[in-house]
């Protein structure tokens, strides 16, 4: 147990402390002290139990200048190394401390693979065994300057090398202790310059809207951005839910704060838990021993997107629902309370009212989830700013690509627009970027848009035109019911895709026998 002590800043105080510990023979394995006046102790002791506390306590709080003592998760040493192997680990890129004589001290989660070498066997072995490198003083030169880019073989990897050297605490005359070394892959350099400048927009200039309906949802988002309270988005797969829910958290008041995001997709419930709340030491079998931060707590004060809402389980939302109206939870596996403020947004492609509705949700959950609301737009219900989305993407393409812009032919945007897009914008993009490459900058034939389904039997198949007019439309009318339950699942989301009330829709799926299993 870890215990957190409020208290004067007076000579003599945390022995006071310690005898009355010892005198109760319990074991002190660690103290810190903390606070701008350094007010706060902390004290690990190992075998103490939440009732050996409350037995001790008053004890405690009679020692002269305690003010407030409580057990706390983590001691500050313990949190911080917790956040930087947290940052660290989602880095990409090899990262290595060194010693000056070149032996490895420490090194994140990709250095460990691109070495080959279980964690436990790292320390002390020399990176000279694995790089042609010269030795850490040659590298950082007589005044052991930082050196940016330099080119080294490892692992028979070519990497470009930024090596920031550390000094000893106490200034000698050779003060060099060792070094950080942040390795580049070189043949990922290009794709790493592509990747930061497709994210150098971070805002609303970084979504390109033509249509009349796509610009009012930009328009509306804008105003909701500045607005501190739940945001939830829906849409359909690459519609930029993403993109805009980060341009919300860039026009807020919250900017300069952590933008986080959890895609729930394809992960299981504890998973979930886990990732968004955290865990405490040893919440179960495989875990830290030190615990873990969560999602939530990283995005302190800031953002955070839950993408894909709609796959919480029942637990799950009403573990978010509790936070969203207290504004503290527990991490998984502790009963310490952690109270934070951060802003939640939520996306999703599937109607959380309907599911709502149908139990399969919680109502409660959506309606503070669904305080300000955007929802975006198909491509298919976009095509009057098609042409000039076509534009931008051909313009964007032939940049990256590095060749002259290309010439649309009437065939290929004839293609483009009796398409479906069930992948949206995002399809679009790529199909463009694809036929840019395929025609070489010149060019775009039809045959260069490569575009799923295209071309195959209509979706609706053929009609017989036997019959009156009403019993033709009849039987369209029923091969459309058919077809876009499937996607929709339920009245009333079906009625808001076709513009009609769900009491008429459902009367129509039960005159026609359409059923879920069509």
């Amino acid at each position: 147990m870890r215990i957190k002590v409020h208290c004067q800043n007076r000579i003599g105080i945390l022995r006071d402390i310690l005898d009355l510990l010892i005198a109760q023979d319990i074991q002190v394995s660690r103290t810190e002290v903390a606070g701008n006046n350094n007010d706060v102790l902390y004290l690990r002791c190992p075998q103490l139990t939440r009732d050996g506390l409350q037995a001790i306590s008053a004890a405690l709080s009679a020692v002269a200048g305690v003010i407030s003592l409580r057990s706390v998760h983590l001691m500050p040493s313990e949190r911080q190394r917790t956040e930087l192997d947290t940052l660290l680990g989602a880095l990409r890129d090899p990262v290595l401390s060194i010693d000056r004589d070149g032996a490895i001290v420490a090194a994140n989660r990709a250095a460990v693979q691109m070495l080959e070498v279980p964690v436990d066997q790292l320390h002390g072995l020399e990176l000279s065994h694995y790089t042609d490198a010269a030795h850490l003083p040659d590298l950082l030169g007589a005044n052991a300057s930082a050196v940016q880019g330099l080119r080294m073989n490892v692992c028979g990897d070519a990497y470009l090398a930024d090596i920031a050297p550390l000094d000893a605490p106490v200034a000698e005359e050779d003060s060099l202790a060792g070094a950080v070394l942040t390795l580049h892959r070189a043949d990922h350099v290009g794709e790493g310059i592509y990747q930061v400048r497709k994210r150098e927009l971070h805002g609303f200039d970084s979504i390109f809207h033509s249509s009349r309906a796509l610009t009012a949802v930009v328009e509306a988002a804008q105003r909701m951005a500045t607005v501190d309270a739940p945001l939830l988005i829906s849409g359909e797969p690459g519609t930029g839910k993403k993109l805009l829910a980060r341009a919300c958290h860039f026009l807020s008041p919250r900017a300069q704060a952590p933008f986080m995001v959890l895609n729930c997709a394809d992960l299981s419930e504890p998973m979930i838990d886990t990732e968004l709340f955290g865990y405490g030491p040893a919440a179960f079998e495989g875990a830290r021993s030190d615990g873990r931060l969560g999602l939530l707590e990283l995005a302190a004060g800031g953002s955070l997107l839950i993408d894909g809402v709609g796959a919480l389980s029942p637990r799950l939302q009403a573990k978010l629902l509790s936070y969203l109206q207290q504004g503290w939870f527990c991490r998984v596996g502790s009963e310490e309370q952690v109270a934070l403020d951060v802003r939640i947004i939520c996306s999703t492609q599937i109607d959380l009212a309907a599911s709502s509705e149908l139990g399969e949700f919680s109502q409660e959950l959506h309606r503070r989830l669904s305080v300000l609301t955007l929802d975006i737009p198909p491509l298919r219900d976009c095509m009057d700013g098609l042409g000039e989305l076509e534009r931008h993407f051909l313009a964007q393409a032939s940049h990256q690509i590095g060749c002259p812009l290309p010439t649309l032919l009437p065939s290929a945007q004839d293609r483009l627009r009796l398409y479906h897009w069930p992948g949206n914008v995002r399809q679009l993009e790529d199909v463009l970027f694809q036929a840019v490459a395929l025609s070489a900058g010149r060019l775009i034939r039809a045959e260069h848009l490569r575009l799923a389904d295209f071309g195959e039997q209509p979706p609706l198949g053929e009609f017989s035109l036997d019959g009156d007019l009403g019993e033709i439309v009849g039987r369209f009318e029923k091969a459309v019911l058919e077809r876009l339950y499937r996607d929709f699942g339920t009245s009333r989301s079906l009625g808001k895709r076709l513009g009609v009330s769900h009491t008429t829709i459902a009367n129509k799926l039960r005159a026609y026998g359409v059923s879920e299993g069509h």
